[in-house]
Parts: structure tokens; sequence; C-alpha cells
């Protein structure tokens, strides 16, 4: 089974980072993580991105804030799918981030979630790898089935509250 690379800009985005590596570890997907910001680590993040698919990774997940510029160096260095979680930083709560994350040139995609949405970047990273894994497929539809029930269960219990 192929990697996912996940990279951030800061440590300080690791608590939003987190989200990810549990929901990648709850499907058995292997990852690694790490610490490169495209200002201050340029040369590492670039190594990093540009040797990726030779080294097993089939997906790179990128958080940033503020400027958010990794996702978009990761893409520029990879032919690889890059996903780009903006992260809520700064005085505009991941505004910045998120524009700065989808708004890429045209030939250098980057997929965007929602702003601090670092389990769906994951479950995105999981569809895309299960293209070519049918368990990891099953794994999926899985979980869909067991995220209806209890959405379900949550609705049986507002209805006999108040629908009466």
């Amino acid at each position: 089974m192929k990697k996912v690379g996940i990279l951030m800009g800061s440590d300080s985005d690791l608590p939003v980072v987190r989200k990810a590596i549990d929901t990648l570890a709850g499907f058995g997907v292997p990852y690694e993580v790490h610490v490169y910001s495209a200002h201050r680590t340029p040369a590492q993040a670039q190594e990093f991105c540009s040797t990726a698919r030779d080294r097993g990774f089939g997906v790179l997940i990128c958080a940033a804030g503020m400027a958010a510029h990794l996702a978009g160096a990761a893409a520029a260095n990879t032919t690889l799918p890059v996903i780009g979680i903006p992260m809520a930083s700064g005085g505009l709560g991941g505004l910045d981030a998120l524009l700065a994350t989808v708004q890429m040139p045209s030939g250098i995609p980057v997929a965007t979630v929602a702003v601090n949405g670092a389990a769906n970047a994951a479950i995105l990273a999981v569809q895309m790898l299960a293209l070519e894994d049918e368990s990891l497929a099953d794994k999926l539809k899985a979980r869909r089935e067991a995220d209806t029930a209890k959405v379900l269960e949550k609705n049986s219990a507002v209805e006999k509250e108040f629908n009466l």
C-alpha cells in the first residue's frame, strides 16, 4: 500500500493535523509526518516532495496557515496528488490560508479541504489510494455506513423527544 506524506508548516499545526493522522491510522494507511516550511526550510520541503513518489508515497497532505504556500510548493515539486489543509491562524481566522491554498495556477492543482479540515484531508487521501486497493475501498464503505447509522440513531433520539 502507498504511504501518505503529511507535511505541516509549523509544529503548532499538530493538534489539528493529528486528526488526519488518527484517521489514516484508523484505516490502516501508512504515513510519515514532517515539519517543513515553504519559507524557512524550502530545500528540505522540495527534496521531500520531489522524491516522494520514488519512496512509496501516493498522496501528500500539507497543512499551513496564513500565506499557506506549503501545499502549492509541494505540488510544484511532485506529480502526486496534493491535498491542502488551510489552518486557522493569524487575524483572518484561516480565510487567508484558504484562499492561498485554493488559488493555484493552471497545471499545479491542490485539492483543498475546509479550514482545519484534517480528517477530511485524510479521508480524501484514503479515497485516492482506494482507487487501486479494494480492501481500502471496503473500509471506506464500512465507514460511510457506520456514519449513516450514527446520524440515524441521533435522529431517532431527537424525533422521540420533539415529535409527538
